[in-house]
């Protein structure tokens, strides 16, 4: 039992997202849990999934799992706001491993704050689900909740435009009609929005914005420590990224949270 339950404790950590957004959730993990090993896969080819239909999400996901499945991964962290909001409920009991999708782990945390009313910045399909509306006022029915769709801003982080006008009127668009509402905070509900943070900061104070990778990191720890899966194991650790296109596009993308070192795999599922 010992030896079986050991060489699970060895398996990765398996983290998906459409594409570097959720490198923002891995570097927070990474720092909390040295010692595991990680498989990261960025679905570029079908990026952004905030523009994909169910069926289509659905459809990505499941093959995404059946990939991480066969990497014997012992967890699996959707690092993707949008198909956490979209098909893990559909999804979740489909596979052999442990997973944790960030809207519904992070929802109880947030709602706790000593605050009455908070914005959701998040991509079109996320928004149409509610999916932080209902988690948030699930604990808390008295926050007054505004949910903005913001499309575009994830083609402006994966193309590595962070830093152009282009990027800047994008964020300046939705931040004048966010700030009509007055919100105490506003959530970064897609993971490629932490990307921006140096742009929304000029339009409002850092301290302002949430981005949920930093407390959903610790709550992955908390359960995978109660469960008893964390590795213990002091042998050399690896980390493997996949991507289903443009390998060196993700690498440099993503260097902004975390360096890379190797190119990216690429991957066709």
């Amino acid at each position: 039992m010992r030896t079986i339950l050991s060489r699970l404790n060895n398996n990765p950590i398996g983290f998906f997202d459409s594409g570097v957004g959720g490198v923002t959730v891995y570097e927070q993990v990474k720092k909390l849990l040295p010692n595991e090993n990680y498989i990261y896969f960025g679905d570029t080819k079908n990026m952004p999934y905030g523009e994909k239909t169910e069926e289509q999400l659905l459809e990505f996901a499941d093959k995404i799992f059946r990939f991480l499945e066969q990497q014997n991964t012992k967890a699996v962290v959707m690092a993707c706001n949008t198909t956490s909001a979209v098909v893990y409920e559909k999804l979740k009991n489909n596979y052999d491993f442990e997973i944790y999708p960030i809207i519904q782990s992070v929802a109880k945390q947030i709602s706790e704050l000593p605050i009455k009313k908070i914005g959701v910045f998040a991509t079109k399909a996320t928004i149409n689900t509610h999916c932080y509306k209902k988690e948030l006022q699930k604990h808390n029915p008295n926050l007054e909740i505004n949910e903005i769709p913001c499309p575009g801003w994830v083609k402006i982080v994966e193309n590595g435009q962070e830093k152009t006008n282009e990027a800047k009127l994008a964020v300046q668009e939705k931040m004048n009609e966010m700030l009509k509402f007055s919100p105490e905070k506003i959530i970064l509900g897609c993971t490629h929005y932490p990307y921006l943070l140096d742009v929304l900061s000029e339009f409002a104070p850092e301290k302002t914005f949430i981005n949920p990778s930093i407390e959903f990191a610790k709550i992955i720890k908390k359960d995978l420590e109660s469960k008893s899966l964390l590795n213990k194991d002091l042998c050399e650790k690896y980390e493997k990224f996949y991507v289903s296109k443009s390998p060196e596009n993700f690498k440099n993308s993503a260097s902004l949270f975390y360096k890379i070192e190797q190119i990216p795999e690429l991957v066709m599922l």
